[in-house]
């Protein structure tokens, strides 16, 4: 029977170095079973207008084998973000005592919020510097400059005002000097094994109109019907439409396509499905990394704050791992349990039953509970709040294209 894993397993493994990580695997398969073939995630391809997926070598049991990235890293952190935001909507009682930076733009009656659980480049997106603070730009006050000078030998300001930008990763990339740089301590993947095609697999795309697969309007009409949704349509369709419109001879039809009516086709159009033999979740959480770190609280505080980090990773994995929404053709079931591996010195290792969202939750509260008394960290939610820049409030483009 494997253990449960406590928080004096996470005070041991970031106290000293006898622990090298964590290790979290699951096998997977696709939900409707192992002849269906699955989505993987996507990637822009140099003189490719369908995209392309990822695919690497990896070696299992001293052999190679082809494998395709259906998550990667930087998505994976991202669902992870997903499952802690969720929470605190939630009113979640621990999870939303998470220190964050809120950022504020004004939208008539409402407001539209971001965090630095939204932010791509979390605690130092260029969202938050671009703001002020209680009329004071951001990057002036005391407060974020403490965050942004935080140090590997003291950490104690991002820990306080936005941990998960140490559990995740930050990098103050457009700082002139003194750029924080925080690795990610948890990272993970899905990958599938399976047979890597000489040439991209398309497969086919079509739409139907009840009414008729070609609606041809004159110019008049295809041009006032643009107007009509102008508010509604993307600025390049509405330019193209109006464009197309006013070239049209007066009794030339042309088609309505452009504005969604009409059918299409059946064409070869798109990147099709992967069948893979073999599908697997993994995630580290890096022990070494975190011992990198220290908050200026002396030996025993300095571990409380790091087993805290390493329990809120394990909660927000906890949330991710429950939820196996990836995109659309790509639904995939647990094939098995999650393998939960502390890894110590010289190969020996330890197993552990995988945690619940529950039991997850339930270290993370004791770690707050013993970080408040060993080192007086408190946790009291929004740490910092923000008012966007308002020129960046409005100047916000939906469809990139119409940005050109």
């Amino acid at each position: 029977m494997s253990e449960q894993l406590t928080l004096n397993d996470l005070l041991e493994s970031v106290g000293r170095a006898n622990a090298s990580c964590l290790t979290s695997v699951t096998e997977l398969q696709p939900a409707a079973g192992p002849h269906a073939s699955v989505a993987p995630a996507k990637f822009a391809a140099d003189g490719s207008k369908v995209g392309a997926y990822a695919y690497e070598t990896r070696y299992e049991d001293d052999k190679p084998h082809d494998v395709v990235l259906i998550d990667s890293k930087q998505s994976q952190n991202n669902r992870v973000e997903d499952g802690l935001r969720a929470a605190i909507i939630d009113g979640h009682e621990v999870l939303q005592r998470l220190p964050r930076i809120l950022v504020t733009y004004p939208n008539g009656d409402q407001a539209v919020e971001y965090s630095d659980l939204d932010l791509p480049h979390r605690v130092f997106d260029g969202h938050i510097r671009a703001g002020t603070i209680d009329g004071t730009p951001t990057t002036q006050t005391e407060a974020y400059r403490r965050v942004r000078d935080a140090h590997p030998s003291n950490a104690l300001a991002l820990l306080e005002t936005s941990p998960v930008s140490l559990v995740l990763g930050s990098w103050d990339s457009s700082r002139a000097a003194r750029q924080g740089r925080w690795r990610s301590i948890l990272v993970g993947e899905i990958i599938g094994y399976c047979e890597r095609p000489g040439a991209p697999v398309l497969k086919g795309g079509a739409r139907v109109d009840p009414h008729g697969m070609r609606i041809e309007l004159n110019g008049a009409a295809l041009k006032a019907l643009a107007e009509r949704q102008r508010d509604e349509l993307t600025a390049k369709t509405f330019d193209k439409a109006v464009k197309e419109g006013n070239s049209a001879k007066a009794d030339k039809r042309i088609t309505s396509s452009m504005v969604g009516l009409g059918g299409i086709p059946p064409t070869l159009e798109a990147l099709a499905g992967v069948a893979c033999r073999r599908i697997v979740r993994s995630h580290v959480l890096s022990f070494a990394a975190l011992r990198q770190i220290r908050f200026g609280k002396g030996t025993d505080g300095d571990a409380a704050c790091r087993a805290l980090l390493a329990a809120l990773a394990l909660a927000g994995l906890a949330r991710s791992d429950a939820e196996l929404v990836l995109r659309a053709n790509c639904d995939l079931v647990e094939a098995g349990p999650t393998v939960l591996t502390l890894h110590e010195r010289a190969g020996r290792s330890r197993t552990f039953e995988p945690l619940s969202a529950d039991e997850a939750d339930a270290l993370l509260a004791a770690a707050l509970d013993h970080a408040e008394q060993q080192a007086g960290i408190a946790w009291n939610g929004v740490a910092l709040r923000v008012t966007g820049d308002p020129a960046i409030g409005t100047g916000a483009v939906d469809d990139e294209s119409a940005a050109s």
